[in-house]
């Protein structure tokens, strides 16, 4: 029996988000904030930072920008479960490119969304949705340190904007 596309995106992104949490989890407990870990020399380091903000350590507006940027994250990763939802039922018309790209989105907004919302919990050290988020990639050519969540974010946009525009490009007509 054929595994359906909508179920292997879902397998894609659940994986995602599980490798995303579980290498947070073990930079969180495994290391002292600030601590960094040469992998190829300087140019590659496991380094472990948290950030109270968005990607690459980009923060919004103290309190009221982390609740803002909390409900932003959930409204996208819904909208975008919706979309891909959408998509899929208009079956091959749709590139499986597009629907990668997007759940790479969606996955990388879920990965950040756990640690705002549940790690000061998990870790005692703030109130639900006031957590900060577990970054760790540190290369020397790129000064903000990242995770995995970023990544997915970051390389789902750049992918579906080099290789998969000509797709929004049609569906804008």
């Amino acid at each position: 029996m054929a595994v359906s596309k909508g179920a292997q995106l879902f397998t894609i992104g659940f994986n995602l988000v599980v490798l995303d949490q579980i290498v947070k989890i073990l930079v969180k407990t495994n290391m002292f904030l600030g601590e960094s870990i040469p992998v190829i020399g300087d140019f590659l380091r496991i380094c472990f930072v948290e950030n109270e903000g968005m990607a690459f350590g980009l923060a919004w507006g103290g309190v009221i920008g982390k609740i803002a940027l909390s409900v932003f994250r959930i409204v996208l990763f819904g909208f975008l479960w919706w979309w891909i939802a959408k998509l899929l039922k208009r079956g091959s018309e749709v590139p499986t490119g597009v629907l990668v790209g997007l759940t790479l989105i969606a996955a990388g907004a879920m990965g950040n969304i756990i640690d705002c919302w549940f790690y000061g919990l998990i870790f005692d050290y703030a109130p639900f949705m006031m957590g900060k988020v577990v970054d760790m990639i540190s290369f020397s050519i790129f000064p903000p340190v990242f995770n995995i969540a970023d990544s997915c974010v970051t390389c789902g946009a750049i992918y579906l904007a080099l290789f998969q525009w000509k797709f929004f490009a049609k569906e804008d007509k």
